[in-house]
């Protein structure tokens, strides 16, 4: 991993953090919307540790039960590390608008991404 790859993942793990430590001082009220996106808490299992890991996330998509994540790290070629531990482990747990539940992650297949990309660049 080059400096700069290494440098913007401490960057974004830092934000993470800021992220929910705001949320979480706010009573929720703080940044629970930014780019008028609901934030969501996305718990993982870490696939290589098998430690539950805590990212927030926002969601350009919720329609009903489903709720549509973008793995983009920020436009970086690499998937985020969120992304990986849901593939290898798709159990989840995620917290949106105070509610948490228990779901099943996928990946969209192509017709689905089709459908979905519009929605999440007008998000």
């Amino acid at each position: 991993m080059s400096a700069r790859q290494s440098l913007a993942d401490t960057g974004f793990r830092t934000m993470n953090t800021l992220h929910r430590a705001v949320l979480h001082l706010s009573g929720g009220r703080l940044l629970r919307r930014p780019f008028g996106m609901p934030v969501v808490e996305l718990r993982t299992v870490g696939r290589r540790s098998g430690r539950p890991r805590v990212t927030m996330l926002t969601a350009p998509v919720v329609d009903g039960e489903r709720v549509v994540l973008v793995a983009s790290k920020g436009g970086d070629d690499r998937d985020p590390d969120w992304f990986k531990n849901l593939v290898a482990n798709p159990e989840i747990e995620l917290t949106l608008g105070g509610r948490t539940r228990q779901m099943r992650a996928r990946r969209a297949a192509p017709e689905e991404k089709e459908v979905l990309w519009p929605q999440v660049v007008a998000a």
